[in-house]
């Protein structure tokens, strides 16, 4: 592995373009631009006041940068840097933008939810949508960008619109069977809308694009529900994580549940392989690779003898959103594999084999893991756990690798390029970038430290 210099972020607001040719990042109220390979800074433009969100448009020509505290909305165009554009909420305020799927219409949602607005930027005409509901997830684009699904919540009732994203008219209106909608989320094909109660209710609905339900599922009653939801690629399967820390993965044929996968705090079963991170301090010695920063930690993954016993915490029972459950879950980009983990054994990344419905592989982490995510392009899983190092897997092995540089660059999250060949890794302050070395050679824009595996 390769990794760039430390460079200034702030936010987490870090994003490379669709088309993968530029990556973006925000330090206040400044967005620069810089070219992937070189990591040249090719614009750099200033806005109103610090930047709170920060998204590229479909077609890689246009940033959008809000500033909700201002009720404010900026976006550049990189082809013509002199032009900009301003959208200004006034009074009405501003919680949440996003584009369109066309990339020529900003989706502005004021305070309390009142209405979404539609700025188009090639008219500059305005389109109002009322309703929508303020929930974990309540706007959804199909991936083809001809619909949009939004959470309506009208005279105590909830309801979902789709709209069709070419002239923003009404498809279809419908009344949603819940207590009170979580989340909506088109299928990758298009073809179904998942939607999803409150953790006080568990049921899941799935509706045709014509607004007919075609199933409703529900696991127990009386306990706290559904925490997270993930269709595979391939729409062939949605995966349900519940607080009783079951994933229940639904087939799109019958919408039944064909298999659950349990996250027992014991691993008894050797056919299952479980890496157990292991480390022990560096001391200041001749062989000390000269990559690491002073107070850095060898570390590295030991294959555990069964039974293994994983960390767990215990949930505080009087509190809100209780640390129980399963948290995340993402499908790996060729389907092969679903990734998992569960709140209350907060070390632990858990790793099925979707073709065999079976676990396949744990990895216990030292720390507590903040976030994975898997390369678009393989199976191959990037983690991390808020310290200077970046774990990967793959059906290979997995290892450990030490974030080079100066001072204790604290991972604190991570996204890959779309060609799967490099990874951003994101701290409270800073950001860097780790390339993967190809069969094409070294990057350019990248030095090679002495690795610690």
């Amino acid at each position: 592995m390769n990794f760039s210099e430390v460079f200034k972020l702030s936010g987490q607001l870090c994003r490379f373009s669709p088309d993968g040719k530029y990556l973006a990042s925000c330090v206040q109220y400044r967005l620069v631009v810089r070219d992937v390979d070189t990591l040249q800074i090719l614009q750099l433009y200033t806005c109103l006041d610090q930047i709170q969100h920060v998204e590229w448009s479909a077609d890689s020509r246009f940033i959008l940068c809000a500033m909700y505290k201002r009720g404010l909305v900026q976006v550049w165009s990189l082809e013509q840097p002199e032009w900009h554009c301003k959208i200004d909420e006034g009074s009405a305020g501003l919680v949440a933008s996003c584009w369109s799927p066309d990339g020529r219409h900003v989706l502005n949602t004021t305070e309390f939810h009142l209405r979404i607005t539609v700025w188009s930027l090639c008219t500059k005409s305005v389109s109002y949508i009322k309703y929508p509901k303020a929930c974990q997830q309540g706007i959804s684009f199909s991936r083809d960008g001809r619909y949009l699904a939004l959470a309506e919540r009208r005279d105590c009732k909830d309801y979902v619109s789709i709209f069709v994203c070419s002239d923003w008219q009404l498809l279809r209106h419908f009344d949603a069977d819940t207590q009170d909608l979580a989340g909506i989320e088109w299928a990758p094909n298009g073809c179904v809308l998942a939607a999803w109660d409150t953790c006080l209710e568990y049921k899941i609905l799935l509706y045709s694009l014509d607004g007919r339900l075609l199933s409703a599922y529900c696991a127990y009653e009386w306990s706290l529900g559904i925490k997270s939801v993930a269709w595979s690629p391939s729409s062939q399967f949605l995966a349900v994580g519940s607080y009783d820390g079951k994933v229940r993965v639904l087939n799109h044929v019958t919408w039944k549940v064909i298999t659950e996968f349990g996250h027992p705090a014991t691993i008894s079963d050797p056919k299952i392989v479980v890496y157990k991170e292991a480390e022990k301090s560096l001391q200041r010695a001749l062989g000390r690779p000269a990559c690491l920063p002073p107070r850095a930690t060898e570390s590295k993954y030991e294959i555990a003898s069964v039974p293994v016993s994983l960390q767990t915490v215990k949930p505080a029972t009087d509190r809100a959103n209780p640390r129980v459950g399963v948290g995340t879950l993402a499908f790996s980009s060729d389907n092969y594999f679903l990734a998992t983990r569960n709140d209350n054994v907060p070390n632990a990344v858990w790793i099925w084999d979707i073709q065999k419905l079976r676990l396949f592989v744990v990895l216990e982490q030292l720390s507590p893991v903040r976030a994975f995510q898997w390369d678009p392009q393989q199976p191959r899983l990037a983690i991390c756990t808020g310290g200077s190092k970046v774990y990967m897997w793959s059906p290979a092995g997995c290892v450990s690798v030490q974030v080079p540089g100066e001072g204790d660059f604290q991972v604190l999250s991570l996204c890959w390029h779309l060609n799967g060949d490099s990874l951003a890794l994101l701290s409270k302050d800073h950001f860097c970038l780790c390339f993967l070395e190809t069969e094409t050679g070294v990057h350019t824009a990248f030095r090679q430290p002495d690795h610690c595996m």
